[in-house]
């Protein structure tokens, strides 16, 4: 079925363009999102491209930077690569999330596998893997001569004034190709729907990209390099605000197939120079800091064709190094006369092995059974507090304990996963997944040291203006994890469906927070926060998802019109008690669209019930339920142009975001009181995409 503004079908992964062994089994709910194919997209963030999906959820951050929530497990527990590249965020607020680093109109497919993952899809995760694809190399026809296409697109938004822009172009034999993509967007900070302004949430983005790419005789090698540029980001609900972010990538990819199968090889390269500070009138004073870090990597995969299946054996190593300096303020008793180092060369890198197997056992039955083995390093260097004077004390303090332990930390790592598919009929097919994965610390949960509240309010991707330590003896994750999806269907691609998908995780050594101390965010008294560490412990997520879709009407005269919707309940809760955090609440969206000819148009209503299940321990605010409605409307004027619009938000409904923390830009606008961040309000909505 195709929905406004994307192609949303939730089917089994299809192959990439160009690729010729089989991908595995995929059991569970799922999800394949193709690009933006018109002129609109609701906003510049390419997390937000899944949306439309049960059990899919965006905490925010700044406008290019919303870190994805999967059936109550988030950011790092999900396995994000982008063309193959794993990513970690360079940032002690993780505001260089990974889905920042390309552009929604740079993006050709995103896929989502929630939960149960096979082992060839990635391991250090254990809440699913999102695996994004970029334009993909485009060659003529043989002996069809010089093939060279393009398009080009720009849409707005008036909710923050927003306007972005992109083109694309390529020229290509039927051996070789080369592409360009290029994407900006600018916003200024949105209003919420009283019509206020929501502070420090301005941003613009600038992503380019080139592809090279050769083929024949049952090979191709790509090459993908690109920039990108973020002049500037507001979070305003964090302490700090981005004020530069520079990164680069190199991708060499290989793909051949042979006698005896087929072989994928990948190396990347990425870096990052990133900057925080302050630059909003909201946010007063001076604090650099600057960040570095780098990503390397390589994967093999050999995929090998047996009489019932196929075998998939694999090696990978990923290595992540990390510099997270603050320099000295010149003048400043706090902040001075040395520079704070909080991570000093820190280094994590991972070794990994795994093997699978999909086995096609009749026509009914398929299975995939995976197991992988990683060993993880991490390791860092000395630090130091910016000074020795008595308001840097507990710093200085924490420097010393932290530099005389043994920093070096070693996991062995073993995921196993077993799949299975039953389609009894062409009406119906049932998915059974059971899971073993591990996810090891991240270097800021296990190597952030600063105990002073300044410095522990500065280690915080949660949104929650609380403060965090971080804790070297932290033991990794490991999920036990069931999942079921009954799926029942009729009438072809727009025809009816029905899928029902519940699901249980068991964590052991769950990374969660505990309270050393309470402080006032900002100073302002009538603001509370706590000071907390990473710690372990077991946890329980639960839940389950649901997707439909039923025609209503067809005529050649009327055209179609076809209901549709999904649905979504999710609880976490902490062995010793107490809710998770950022457990998104009973929601659902009920929709209805009319196609006819070159006409798409869409209505639907996005149910959000009251948030009242909170982590006590982070004091997450509780949020009201509400109600939103979003029209929108697309018409292609010929083969080379489509033009769309739309509202969002209809009824300029005032809401606070249930996973948005807390709005710390406002606080003191709104007389020292910490509240829910507030969520965008009406936005008329624009775009145009030409195509040659």
């Amino acid at each position: 079925m195709k929905h406004f503004p994307f192609i949303i079908s939730f089917v089994i992964a299809m192959p990439a363009l160009g690729q010729t062994r089989s991908e595995p089994v995929l059991p569970e709910m799922k999800v394949i999102v193709t690009g933006v194919k018109d002129g609109y997209r609701p906003a510049a963030d390419t997390a937000l491209m899944l949306s439309s999906t049960p059990g899919y959820s965006v905490a925010a951050g700044g406008g290019v930077s919303g870190l994805p929530v999967v059936n109550g497990f988030a950011d790092e527990r999900l396995k994000i690569r982008i063309d193959g590249m794993e990513l970690t965020s360079a940032c002690a607020n993780h505001m260089n999330a990974p889905l920042s680093y390309i552009d929604p109109q740079q993006v050709q497919r995103i896929r989502l596998i929630a939960g149960v993952t096979p082992v060839s899809m990635g391991g250090d995760s254990i809440g699913g893997s999102i695996d994004v694809q970029s334009l993909a190399p485009v060659f003529a026809q043989p002996g069809a001569g010089l093939l060279t296409q393009g398009s080009l697109a720009v849409s707005g938004r008036s909710v923050n004034n927003s306007v972005a822009t992109s083109v694309n172009a390529s020229a290509a034999s039927d051996t070789l190709s080369i592409g360009y993509s290029g994407a900006a967007t600018r916003g200024h900070s949105y209003d919420d729907g009283h019509g206020t302004t929501v502070l420090a949430s301005m941003f613009e983005s600038i992503n380019q990209a080139i592809v090279l790419a050769a083929k024949g005789d049952g090979q191709q090698l790509t090459l993908r390099a690109g920039v990108q540029h973020i002049p500037y980001q507001g979070f305003p609900n964090q302490y700090m605000d981005m004020t530069d972010n520079h990164g680069q990538f190199a991708n060499l990819a290989y793909q051949g197939t042979f006698a005896w199968g087929v072989l994928d090889a990948r190396a990347y390269w990425q870096q990052t120079d990133h900057e925080m500070g302050f630059f909003t009138p909201e946010r007063t004073g001076t604090m650099p800091m600057l960040t570095h870090g780098r990503n390397t990597g390589y994967a093999l995969m050999a995929s090998l064709p047996l009489a019932a299946g196929e075998l998939r054996l694999g090696q990978e190593w990923h290595g992540f190094r990390l510099d997270d300096v603050w320099p000295a303020v010149p003048g400043s008793m706090m902040m001075g006369p040395r520079t704070y180092l909080n991570i000093n060369d820190g280094r994590r890198a991972r070794t990994v092995l795994f093997g699978e197997l999909e086995t096609r056992h009749d026509g009914r039955w398929t299975s995939v059974l995976g197991l992988r083995g990683e060993a993880v390093r991490m390791d860092t260097g000395a630090v130091q507090a910016y000074g020795t004077n008595m308001m840097n004390m507990a710093d200085t303090m924490a420097a010393a304990a932290f530099n005389a332990r043994g920093r070096k930390q070693r996991d062995t790592n073993i995921d196993a996963s077993a799949q299975a598919t039953y389609t009894p009929d062409a009406a119906s097919r049932y998915d059974f997944a059971l899971a073993r994965k591990v996810r090891s610390p991240s270097l800021y949960e296990r190597y952030s040291w600063g105990r002073g509240s300044m410095a522990m309010t500065m280690t915080n991707w949660f949104g929650d203006g609380n403060g965090y330590v971080g804790n070297i003896d932290l033991k990794p994750e490991t999920a036990y994890t069931a999942a079921f999806t009954a799926d029942w269907h009729g009438g072809g691609e727009e025809g009816w469906f029905l899928r029902v998908n519940p699901y249980y995780s068991k964590v052991d050594n769950y990374i969660d927070a505990d309270v050393l101390a309470p402080f006032h965010p900002y100073m302002q008294m009538g603001a509370q926060g706590n000071l907390l560490q990473f710690t372990n412990h077991d946890a329980t997520l639960y839940g389950v998802n649901l997707a439909w879709q039923l025609p209503l009407a067809r005529s050649s005269q009327w055209g179609s019109l076809t209901a549709s919707g999904n649905g979504a309940w999710t609880r976490g809760r902490r062995s010793d008690g107490g809710d998770l955090y950022r457990m998104m609440p009973l929601n659902a969206v009920f929709a209805v669209e009319h196609r006819l000819g070159a006409w798409s148009n869409r209505i639907e209503t996005k149910l959000v019930a009251r948030k009242d299940k909170v982590d006590a321990r982070r004091l997450e605010p509780e949020t009201g339920g509400y109600a939103l409605v979003n029209v929108r409307s697309s018409v292609a004027l010929g083969k080379m142009a489509t033009l769309s619009a739309g509202v969002s938000n209809l009824f300029n409904r005032a809401h606070a975001d249930p996973l948005g923390g807390v709005y710390l830009s406002g606080l003191k606008a709104q007389g020292g009181a910490l509240q829910a961040l507030p969520g965008e309000g009406r936005s008329i909505d624009v775009g145009l995409r030409l195509t040659f």
